[in-house]
């Protein structure tokens, strides 16, 4: 099929209106689609994008308002509706079959599709659609062995297959090395420009909408509040509509060290997985006082077997792991006396009692010490709520009150709970994993912002995370993992985004 045979349409949003319940989503939205642009959608968690799109798709129907496809007013009911009119979307998670090859997954999906396949005749029809295509893929290939990069481009391909001119692309590169984001948003770039597809683009990434829209569009609790030429807008104009005028926390000068001791060493560690394969494999690594090393590579690479071997959730094969110079056991005690804290990867889960409230998580650590505790046995009921109160307020959780489920919080007040939780009291070596995934801007801003100071006061702070602007914002040292293993090393001021991304795609590189 080749795409190039019918333009793309426009496709205008009019007072597009969808409530659940009493929460209005999405309030009389009006945006333009314009034929070949390549358009982002902007704004933070609960803005709205997702609704927006879902009411495109007809994965929702919107309680008001109108859409129009090519000048006609269209009411679409299903996906499968919104595919017969060349709308198609890419999801943030792949929806490839992994057992099958590129060719079946690029067939699954046909209308037409007999029980018995050509295969010979497809064959012909995918290879003639793949040469007026811009990148391609070995149809033989099962989809298991692609890398993040190609199973994204197999995505792509596959919606253009089926004939979609208007996709949807949502956080595409949240998987993907920054020289597979920039080829794939390059490519898709390149379609736009020939006006065989148009794009709109979800993206929190705002260095990606700088480099490949033309046009963004922003929303705010529902409203559109802002839309431009991405030419005629900076980066911190895209920010202030995205959050309103309040100001985004500032990080603050760092403090520098002029002689800092190694506070946290790892030396031949050796971790194995669920399945008893190696994940972590023979790696080294110093952290000194009132630095951040960072940890960037590819999900699954070893990162959080390696947390977990840290914080004592998993048993190492070999190798030893020193605090300050004395034997780290990962007792509870331990990180007492040593003074370490944790915030790990999906906090909720692995560093919260959901069914407990705010005040009881905040006090996991200090329940059995005074005024907490009396003789180390009886809770201080009263004394855990005044501490939960008073972390409540310096971290500025928002809750209904320190009685309030955990479970009740939304993702970002559940990571300022924890954060309050191991940073009430000074801390020498703070481990975290992903500690922004999913927040908005001034949640991002000011969890960030906890991190750094908890440098400045002297802690020893390793950051692994796959948001390799996190990673360039925060660190002040940067190491790749890659197949469970350290292969590069840079500080912050001579780090290149593409090489890092060049070792994170492959070991050795």
């Amino acid at each position: 099929m080749d795409i190039s045979a019918e333009a793309p349409p426009k496709v205008s949003v009019r007072n597009l209106t969808k409530r659940f319940g009493a929460l209005t989503a999405l309030d009389a939205v009006s945006i333009d689609f314009e034929p070949g642009t390549f358009h982002a959608l902007l704004g933070e968690n609960g803005a709205g994008k997702s609704t927006l799109v879902k009411c495109l798709m007809g994965t929702y129907r919107a309680d008001g308002g109108e859409l129009e496809i090519g000048g006609t007013s269209q009411q679409i009911n299903n996906p499968k509706q919104a595919q017969h009119l060349g709308l198609g979307m890419v999801y943030q998670h792949f929806t490839l079959v992994p057992s099958m090859s590129v060719a079946e997954n690029l067939v699954l999906g046909e209308e037409d599709l007999s029980a018995v396949i050509d295969w010979k005749t497809h064959r012909l029809k995918l290879q003639a659609f793949l040469d007026t295509m811009p990148f391609r893929l070995d149809l033989d290939r099962p989809v298991s062995s692609l890398s993040a990069g190609e199973k994204q481009k197999l995505e792509i391909l596959k919606q253009l297959h089926l004939g979609s001119r208007f996709l949807i692309l949502d956080e595409p590169t949240s998987v993907l090395t920054p020289e597979e984001a920039d080829q794939i948003l390059g490519l898709m770039r390149q379609l736009t420009e020939e006006g065989r597809v148009s794009v709109v683009l979800i993206s929190h990434k705002l260095r990606e909408v700088e480099a490949y829209a033309d046009e963004v569009s922003v929303l705010r609790h529902g409203r559109l509040v802002g839309q431009g030429h991405v030419r005629d807008l900076s980066k911190a104009d895209m920010v202030r509509m995205m959050v309103g005028q309040d100001q985004v926390a500032d990080q603050g000068k760092r403090v520098t060290y002029a002689d800092p001791e190694v506070a946290l060493s790892v030396k031949g560690l050796t971790v194995e997985n669920d399945k008893g394969l190696p994940a972590v494999s023979d790696i080294g690594l110093d952290v000194k006082t009132g630095e951040i090393v960072g940890i960037a590579g590819v999900s699954g690479n070893g990162q959080t077997e390696l947390v977990e071997a840290l914080a004592g959730q998993r048993i190492e094969t070999a190798g030893e792991i020193t605090v300050r110079g004395k034997p780290y056991h990962k007792t509870r005690k331990e990180m007492d006396d040593l003074q370490i804290k944790l915030l790990p990867e999906d906090p909720l889960n692995n560093g919260c009692v959901r069914g407990m409230s705010v005040a009881d998580n905040l006090s996991l650590r200090s329940f059995d010490k005074p005024p907490n505790a009396v003789g180390g046995v009886w809770l201080n009921r009263p004394a855990m709520r005044a501490a939960g109160e008073a972390l409540i307020e310096r971290f500025k959780i928002k809750t209904q009150g320190p009685d309030a489920p955990i479970e009740t919080l939304s993702g970002g007040n559940v990571q300022r709970t924890v954060l309050a939780r191991e940073l009430s009291e000074d801390a020498k070596v703070l481990i975290v994993q992903n500690p922004c995934f999913g927040l908005d801007l001034k949640a991002v801003a000011d969890i960030r912002g906890r991190i750094v100071e908890a440098r400045n006061k002297g802690a020893a702070v390793l950051l692994i995370s796959e948001d390799l602007d996190e990673i360039f914002e925060l660190s002040d040292r940067i190491v790749v993992m890659s197949e469970g293993s350290l292969v590069f090393e840079t500080s912050r001021a001579e780090a290149d985004l593409h090489e890092i991304g060049r070792h994170m795609a492959s070991h050795g590189a």
